[in-house]
């Protein structure tokens, strides 16, 4: 009983505990309302029991279960036969469920909205404090005083007030001491007063006494660090105040230097379906709170995958991309946490679109998504391309693969002109990936990036289950299918409408049945013109598994309605209500062009580019840009994917181009048309201020005045500087006094009114039109004292020119103070690398000039360079270092070049790589030396400039150089030797008395209609050009029958004879001239030469005119095939339909010969040459125009030649030999095509030719040549060869008759010879009885046969197969070689079969005759021999 009564308390603490449990949510999935300290967990519609967990009779079984009353409607009807179900009884038990769940799902989302607000609540607050003590950690620093204590000297009585600023977090805490001892305000209130505001501190003392003179302090403590700062109090007596600043800090908690972005990565183009890294470096090593390097991409951080390798590493970053597509395309970001905050650099990473998969195709699309996703149905969008190829894009096509059978299938038969697409017929429960491809004129473009892998299935199949959860964690889970078991014949579909109308199609969509039932529904789509009841099934033969389904074949302007049925293995339901009309939408329309273009200048490599917007914007995704260089309209595209915005960098342009942009608008209808061009604009940097002079230099320092220089800023900032301006101090001052108000235009200022032995510092500022840039560095302290050194100053203003992989030059300004006596060298020095202080000698002896080639250098090393200056009293001071240099060529570095003009001038020419509109060719001599314009001048064009000189003589040999007026760096030089005068100036004279070049001499050509044509060609000759032609020493000129023309832009001379004679022969000169330049040329036409070109003439002439009628294209000839055939042809053209063509041989026609008229091509055939086939061969063809003969000789030497060729033919086609046994021995043989007696055989065994003899005997037959060897013995075994002569060549075959095969030869001859001596000697019946004989009743039949045989044959008569022996009427005589039989007295009875038969040892023979006995007055048989 006990027993009993715990497990019925336990089973009541379970049945507790599952109806807490049990709870029923909406249709659609959603997630659990939870605490923030609870646990996830997902609730659906029905609760869904494992099956081996229970059942949903077995939960309805349970004695205690609380229910709803639902709950015994489901189970009187799950006890209910399938006959008594009624549709009713399940209506109401839906919507009573329905009830339910509604309420169920409201005091639910009520309770678990409060708690998970209050969560919420707490759970901001807690990570709000933990960011604000976040942001207060981050922000701590140790105690320090941005501005010091400063020394203070005041007159008794006097008011001061000592003032600095403390800063630090947590704010610190401030002390103020005077010499050493805790200020102490109370004691004297009146005249002591503190402030403390926004970290300035302050002390007010009122009234000074010399009790207030002495050191003040301050001191700032905090957690982290103190801070100290001191100054001095002078009170009326005291002198030489003095003040200071100490700072010290806990030094576990000094921070060390973080790492910041060193070299970083530029705007960066990679291909389609290449790969790329965007790497950057740090100034030092990551610390452990920088090591998580983050990476974006127009925002979106980028994270570890497939395609994205990210790598972090001390010293770099970087991302690697593979497989780039479009969608890739944007500005990547690189972010760095630093102590100051999120240190960030951003570059624009352009994809380009790849090679078209066709000639003139179009670009891939882009950005294709899945939207929609059911059973069966997908709906896809995506963006078109930039750049449309050869022509518009007409259309797309969407491609599906099923990724486990991996083949792209076409979707849509017709181009698609938007960019969506519904996408039906997929299986359900499959993996799809979907592509577009776009097409034009040229054909169908690139396939767009492949969508991620989809899985079609049903959206709302997680709304048909439930989870409850039971005692000790189990979940049971309900279906809608276990619980709408019983449902036989489906419900119709609800809410029939169209969810996507577009110009071509309409995609229909509906609500699945409710209760739907456990069997799987398809569906069926009608359709019906609005007003009119004729449904019309519009599915047709297509399975609809999903509430989907897209109707392409509509009539425009036409209203349909729809309507759905719900199927399933029980039958179909009735029809949904119809839905309200539809009809096809409009064709979208593209958007207007954008407006407004404008290009600003940005750097040296980009354009800032700005546009308007079109009006209407709803349907606009982006832009796209184009560019172009102004003139050229050769337009490329910017960017692969859509601007979002109106303004746009565009990189990667060439400095000092101009170029115009356009812009597209981007829409799903397509892109719009192309925008008006910009406005063109010239590639260069915006201007800005120029950046701080360096290096600043005393030159000379006369006591009361200093001469300065500087070195130039390293940037201009685009424009060239205008001035400087000096500002000096002296030391130990912090103020700075301007010392020029006018800008200085050079790099070179004497500073005076300074006072002797005082020390003096200086700083530069660079100037141009944009403003002041920042100031130098100040300068070392100069000491102002007159120089009186006996060496000289330093060299100044040191520059670099043409530097080079393995060289350069190194120019200096001599010093300004020379010493006692005058220098007389320099001594240049180097050191490798940027920083290095070690310096070594270029020179052993000093070098008089202020230039020096540096040779030796090794490519790709920095160095830097120093000069100093020798006199008689030695070597004076180095000038400061020059800037570091790497010795490498500047791509596009260019040389001079030394040449003569057109004119005869000598010149020296330089051309710049690149030119702005304010640079300028600055030419010398030796470097510093102005050209004298008397002996030169200059000439510049574009980005060409020339030195030519007037008349050069040894006065201007030297060394020239030119450089960038705003670019020295390119420079260049040439050292104008003796040799190149020499050679120029000979140059120069053939220039200035030039000849006509001769491009082809004088040639003679003959056409086909027999004109003669002299010709030959010059360089081209300007329209000044003069010709006079000499024949035999006089100057001819164009006559009928002579023409001369002259082509003065080919430079082409030609004479022209129609008809060429004797009197045309000679010698033919040209005498040309075009202005200063002249030349001739002659042509001997004489003898050899021109009788040739007179036969040429005339036969072409001849030939011409034969072929102004029918005529042959190809003369007779004849061919020997490879079947041995002679066939003789000719080919004939110009013919009509009067046309004739005959054949002839020695003058009579022939009939046999084919003529094929369309081919013009007659031919003869003769299988098989004999000697009547020798003769005279003729063919004519002629109409009313004329007539043309073609013959062929047969004959003599030609006729031998057809014999030699069909010989060798005949030989090439032999056979190998082969052989054949006989009675009498061998017969070796060799199968041809056919043999001819021309082609001479001989047989050879053992490499000896076999002569005919008593036992060989050769011979020959029309397809076969043989030789036969009679009783064959052992010292016939060999190798035999079969030579065939063809008049020009020996064919050989060959047959090794030895070992087994001559073995078995001999057997089979033996065998045969046996065959024929039996047959020869067996028993046979030689002549004798006919087959049917007839005699009439009562005479004698008398039959005799004639015998042979060795030995003598045995001979038996027979009657009908019966012996007769010789008795009665029956007589029978038996010779040696005849037999006789004799019947007397025939009766009818004797009629039948009669037989002799006869045998012997080697055989036997039976003949047969038939015997017919017929009575008086009959006649015999007609086919029978009758007997007297």
């Amino acid at each position: 009983m006990e027993t009993r009564m715990v497990m019925q308390r336990e089973q009541e603490e379970q049945l507790s505990q599952m109806s807490h449990s049990m709870q029923l949510s909406s249709q659609i999935k959603k997630k659990t309302f939870t605490s923030s300290d609870e646990e996830a967990s997902y609730a659906d519609f029905y609760p869904i029991i494992s099956g081996d967990l229970m059942s949903v009779k077995e939960i309805l079984n349970i004695g205690k279960f609380p229910r709803h009353r639902t709950w015994e409607v489901l189970k009187d009807t799950m006890a209910a036969d399938d006959d008594e179900y009624y549709r009713d009884k399940w209506t109401m038990f839906g919507n009573e469920a329905e009830k339910v769940e509604i309420g169920v799902i409201r005091n639910q989302h009520v309770i678990r909205t409060r708690i998970d607000r209050m969560a919420l609540r707490k759970q901001a607050e807690k990570k709000a404090s933990a960011h604000l003590k976040y942001l207060e950690d981050l922000s701590q620093k140790a105690p320090d005083f941005p501005i010091p204590l400063r020394a203070h000297t005041v007159w008794e009585g006097m008011t001061v007030k000592l003032s600095c600023t403390v800063l630090g977090c947590p704010a610190p805490k401030v002390t103020w001491y005077k010499d050493g001892v805790p200020l102490n305000v109370s004691r004297q209130p009146w005249n002591y007063s503190l402030q403390q505001k926004f970290g300035l501190n302050s002390l007010e003392i009122r009234r000074c006494s010399p009790e207030d003179a002495g050191e003040y302090k301050v001191i700032a403590k905090s957690p982290l660090g103190e801070a100290t700062t001191f100054g001095t109090l002078v009170v009326n007596s005291y002198q030489g105040a003095a003040a200071g600043s100490e700072r010290s800090q806990t030094p576990a908690l000094v921070l060390e230097q973080d790492a910041q972005f060193g070299a970083t990565f530029p705007p960066t183009w990679v291909k389609e379906g290449g790969s790329l890294t965007l790497q950057c470096g740090f100034s030092s090593a990551l610390l452990p709170f920088q090591q998580e390097v983050s990476w974006f991409r127009d925002g979106v951080k980028l994270h570890q995958s497939s395609r994205v390798d990210i790598k972090t590493t001390s010293e770099t970053a970087s991302l690697t991309l593979r497989g780039a597509h479009k969608e890739h395309e944007g500005v990547y970001s690189v972010r760095l946490r630093t102590w100051d905050g999120v240190q960030e650099h951003s570059a624009f990473v352009y994809v380009r679109d790849a090679s078209a998969a066709v000639m003139g195709g179009p670009a891939s699309p882009l950005a294709v998504q899945v939207s929609d996703i059911n059973k069966d149905y997908v709906f896809l969008s995506w963006e078109p391309p930039s750049a449309d190829g050869a022509g518009p894009v007409q259309g797309y096509y969407v491609e599906r693969c099923d990724i486990g059978q991996g083949q792209w299938v076409r979707c849509n038969e017709l181009v698609q002109k938007t960019c969506y697409y519904p996408v039906f017929g997929l299986k359900e429960g499959t993996m799809y990936q979907f592509r577009v491809c776009a097409v034009n004129q040229a054909g169908v473009g690139r396939p767009s990036k492949a969508t991620e892998p989809i899985l079609t299935a049903d959206p709302l199949e997680h709304t048909r289950t439930m989870v409850v959860k039971v005692d000790r964690g189990r979940e049971i889970t309900i279906t809608k299918d276990q619980l709408e078991g019983q449902i036989k014949v489906p419900f119709p579909p609800t809410d029939v409408h169209a969810c996507e109308v577009s110009d071509t199609y309409v995609v229909l969509s509906w609500t699945e049945p409710e209760p739907r039932g456990r069997e799987p529904l398809t569906f069926y789509v009608e359709r019906s013109l609005a007003g009119q009841n004729s449904w019309q099934l519009a599915s047709m033969d297509l399975v609809v598994n999903s509430p989907r389904f897209p109707v392409f074949d509509l009539d425009k302007g036409k209203e349909y309605c729809f309507r759905v049925r719900s199927i399933n293995k029980y039958g179909v339901s009735d029809p949904s209500e119809p839905s309200k009309p539809v009809c096809l939408g409009e064709p979208q329309a593209v958007p207007a062009p954008a407006h407004s273009v404008l290009a600003i200048r940005d750097t040296d490599t980009s354009v800032l580019l700005q546009w308007q917007e079109p009006k209407q914007t709803d349907s606009i995704l982006g832009y796209y840009l184009y560019y172009s260089e102004a003139g050229k309209q050769d337009w490329r595209t910017i960017n692969n994917k859509p601007v979002t915005k109106t303004r746009f960098t565009v990189h990667g342009l060439k400095t000092q181009r101009e170029y115009v942009f356009r812009v597209k608008c981007v829409s799903r209808a397509g892109n719009s048309k192309y925008s008006d061009e910009s406005a063109p604009i010239l590639v260069k940097s915006a201007i800005y201020v120029p950046s701080s002079p360096s290096a600043i230099a005393l030159l000379l320092c006369t006591g009361s005045e200093m001469v300065l220089t500087w070195r130039a800023p390293a940037c201009s900032g685009g424009d060239p500087v205008c001035g400087y301006y000096l500002d000096q101090r002296e030391r130990g001052v912090a103020t700075w006094r301007e010392v020029n108000v006018k800008p200085v235009k050079e790099r070179q200022f004497k500073v005076g009114n300074l006072t002797s032995g005082h020390w003096y510092q200086f700083r530069v500022f660079a100037a141009n039109v944009a403003g002041v840039g920042k100031p130098s560095e100040a300068s070392e302290a100069f000491l102002c004292e007159k120089w009186t050194m006996p060496e000289p100053g330093c060299p100044y203003d040191l520059e670099v020119r043409e530097v080079r992989h393995g060289s350069l030059v190194l120019l200096w300004a001599a010093p300004l103070y020379e010493g006692q006596s005058a220098v007389t060298g320099y001594m240049v020095e180097i050191s490798q690398g940027d920083q290095s202080d070690s310096w070594t000698a270029l020179n052993d002896k000093p070098i008089t000039d202020t230039f020096y080639r540096v040779s030796g250098l090794q490519a790709g090393q920095t160095y830097r360079f120093r000069v100093s200056a020798v006199n008689a009293a030695g070597v004076g001071g180095a000038s400061l270092p020059s800037e570091p240099v790497t010795a490498q060529t500047q791509p596009g570095t260019r040389n001079i070049e030394i040449g003569v003009d057109d004119d005869g001038f000598i010149f020296l020419a330089y051309e710049a790589a690149e030119m702005t509109d304010r640079s300028e060719f600055l030419w010398s001599k030796n470097y510093r030396e102005a050209i004298d314009a008397g002996r030169a001048r200059t000439e510049s064009k574009n980005n060409r400039s020339a030195l030519t000189f007037t008349n050069p003589s040894e006065k201007d040999l030297g060394l020239y150089t030119v450089e960038m007026s705003d670019k020295p760096d390119l420079s260049s030089s040439y050292n104008f030797t003796a040799e190149d005068l020499e050679r120029l100036t000979e140059l120069s004279w053939q220039v200035r008395n030039p000849l006509i070049a001769l491009k082809s001499g004088w040639e003679v050509e003959v056409n086909e209609k027999g004109n003669v044509r002299l010709w030959l060609q010059t360089e081209s000759l300007s329209n000044a050009a003069e010709l006079r032609l000499i024949l035999n020493d006089r100057e001819i000129s164009s006559t009928p029958h002579r023409k001369i023309n002259f082509d003065k832009a080919k430079g082409l001379v030609e004479i022209l004879f129609d008809q060429l004679s004797h009197e045309d022969e000679g010698s033919y000169t040209a005498q040309l001239r075009d202005g200063r330049a002249k030349n001739q040329f002659t042509l001997v036409f004489v003898d050899q030469k021109f009788r040739e070109a007179l036969a040429l003439a005339e036969a072409n002439r001849r030939d011409h005119q034969r072929k102004s009628g029918p005529y042959f294209l190809e003369f007779l000839s004849w061919i020997v095939t490879e079947d041995c055939e002679f066939i003789m042809k000719c080919k004939v053209t110009n013919v009509n339909k009067d046309t004739t063509l005959k054949w002839f041989k020695d003058g009579v026609e022939l009939t046999q010969a084919v003529y094929d008229r369309p081919s013009g091509v007659s031919t003869l055939t003769i299988p098989q040459v004999t000697k009547k086939e020798a003769g005279s061969y003729k063919v004519t063809v002629a109409d009313g125009r004329g007539e043309d003969v073609s013959t062929l000789e047969l004959v003599d030497k030609e006729y031998d030649k057809l014999l030699q060729q069909l010989s060798k033919q005949c030989a090439l086609s032999a056979g190998p030999v082969r052989i054949q046994c006989t009675p009498e021995g061998f017969k070796l043989y060799c199968s041809l095509k056919y043999y001819l007696s021309y082609l001479k055989t001989s047989w050879h065994f053992k490499e000896k030719r076999i002569d005919q003899e008593a036992r060989n005997k050769p011979g020959s037959s029309m397809q076969k040549v043989w030789i036969e060897i009679f009783n064959p013995t052992e010292g016939d075994k060999g190798k035999y060869t079969l030579e065939m002569f063809d008049g020009n060549e020996t064919h050989k075959r060959y047959l090794d008759l030895s070992g087994q095969a001559f073995a078995d030869a001999l057997l089979e001859y033996q065998r045969l010879k046996q065959v024929a001596i039996a047959e020869k000697n067996q028993a046979r019946v030689t002549k004798g009885l006919p087959d049917v004989v007839a005699i009439r009743e009562g005479k004698s039949l008398c039959l005799t046969c004639f015998i042979d045989g060795d030995p003598a044959p045995e001979i038996f008569w027979l009657r009908n197969d019966r012996e007769i022996t010789s008795k009665g009427q029956f007589n029978i005589t038996k010779e040696q070689k005849c037999s006789t039989i004799t019947v007397s007295n025939v009766t009818m009875e004797d009629s039948g079969k009669y037989c002799i038969f006869v045998r012997n040892k080697y055989g036997s023979q039976t003949v047969n005759v038939t015997v017919g006995v017929y009575k008086h007055g009959d006649k015999p048989p007609a086919n029978a021999v009758e007997m007297d």
